[in-house]
C-alpha cells in the first residue's frame, strides 16, 4: 500500500431532499441509496465505499435532521446526530438561497460541537444564475466557518470531482477499509427492500407515502442461477392507503411491481420473479417492535 493512501469515513447531512442521495449514486456511479421528492426517504445510514487510487472515502448518508414528530422521526434524527461522533469529515448539502431557516441553524448547531472539517456543498446551482451563488456563499459563511465551500449540481454531475478532491484533503492516511469492488454494506435484501419503496413512493400520492415500509419475506435463487423469486409486502397505516396501493383491479401495484423488477434484475444482473402484497399495520411508526422489524434497529443507533 502505497504511503500517499487516505482513507476514511465521511457523513453526508443536510435537511430532507437536498440530494444527499442523488449525490451519493452520482459519486459512487451505482444507484445505492434511494432518491423520491418526498421527505424522510433515507430512514438508515447507508454506507457506500467510494475507492481510486489516492485512497478510499466511506460515505454515511444520514436520515435528514429534523425537529422529529414520533418515534420513527426521533429515531432518524438520532442517528444523524449520532453519526456525527463516527466520521472524519463532514459534508454538508444545502439548498441555493440566501434564507437560512431554522432547519439550518440547528445543524450548525450540531456541527459547533463536533470540531470536525466541514465542507459546505451548496447543491442543484445548475437551477440559479450563476452571479448569485457568491450571495448564497456568503449568506452561508456567516452561520458556520467552513473549511470548504464547493457550489455543484448532484444530478448534473457539476462540480462532483471537487467535492471529491476537497474530501480527500482533509482525510487521514491510512489503509483501506473495503475490497476495491465492494460499493456498499447494506445487505442485498435491504436495498431490494429500499428499491421498491422508491417505486412506490414514486407511483403513490403525496399523502401515503411517509406510512410505508417493505420487508422482503423470502429472497431464493432457483437452481441453476438464472433466476431470482422475491416476495415482499409493503405495509401501510390505513385500510384506505391498501385501496390506494393496490389500484383499481391491482394497477397500481402492477406498476409498482414492475418498475421495481426492472430495476432489481439491472442491480442483481438477472431475472427476477417478483411478488408484492399489501398488509395494513395501524401505527406501525410509532411501535419499536415493528420499526425494528423493518430493519431500523434502535440498537444501531
Amino acid at each position: 500500500m502505497n504511503d500517499n493512501y487516505k482513507s476514511g469515513f465521511v457523513a453526508i447531512i443536510g435537511r430532507p431532499n437536498v440530494g444527499k442521495s442523488t449525490l451519493m449514486n452520482h459519486l459512487i456511479g451505482q444507484k445505492i441509496a434511494i432518491t423520491s421528492k418526498k421527505p424522510q426517504t433515507t430512514r438508515n445510514r447507508i454506507q457506500t465505499v467510494y475507492s481510486c487510487e489516492k485512497g478510499q472515502i466511506v460515505f454515511l448518508d444520514t436520515p435528514g435532521i429534523h425537529k422529529a414528530k414520533n418515534k420513527l422521526g426521533e429515531y432518524m434524527v438520532n442517528v444523524a446526530e449520532r453519526t456525527l461522533k463516527d466520521v472524519d469529515v463532514v459534508l454538508w448539502l444545502v439548498e441555493p438561497s440566501t434564507f437560512i431557516g431554522a432547519g439550518e441553524r440547528h445543524i450548525a448547531e450540531q456541527l459547533q460541537k463536533t470540531k470536525l472539517p466541514v465542507i459546505l456543498v451548496i447543491n442543484k446551482v445548475d437551477t440559479v444564475k450563476k452571479e448569485e451563488v457568491l450571495a448564497f456563499i456568503d449568506a452561508y459563511r456567516k452561520i458556520y466557518d467552513f473549511d470548504e465551500i464547493v457550489p455543484a449540481s448532484a444530478l448534473r454531475g457539476q462540480n462532483t470531482g471537487d467535492i471529491v478532491d476537497c474530501i480527500f484533503k482533509y482525510l487521514p492516511y491510512g489503509p483501506q477499509f473495503f475490497d476495491e469492488d465492494t460499493v456498499t454494506d447494506q445487505p442485498q435484501r435491504q436495498i431490494v427492500a429500499e428499491v421498491i419503496r422508491e417505486k412506490a413512493l414514486h407511483a403513490l400520492d403525496e399523502e401515503i407515502p411517509h406510512g410505508i415500509a417493505v420487508s422482503v419475506d423470502s429472497m431464493k435463487e432457483r437452481k441453476g442461477g438464472q433466476i431470482m423469486d422475491i416476495d415482499a409486502t409493503i405495509v401501510c397505516e390505513r385500510e384506505s392507503h391498501k385501496g390506494i396501493i393496490i389500484g383499481k383491479q391491482g394497477s397500481m401495484l402492477k406498476k409498482i411491481g414492475s418498475n421495481a423488477r426492472y430495476e432489481i434484475e439491472q442491480m442483481l444482473e438477472m431475472k427476477v420473479n417478483l411478488k408484492l402484497w399489501v398488509k395494513v399495520k395501524k401505527d406501525w411508526r410509532d411501535s419499536d417492535f415493528l420499526i425494528k422489524n423493518f430493519g431500523y434497529d434502535k440498537k444501531e443507533v
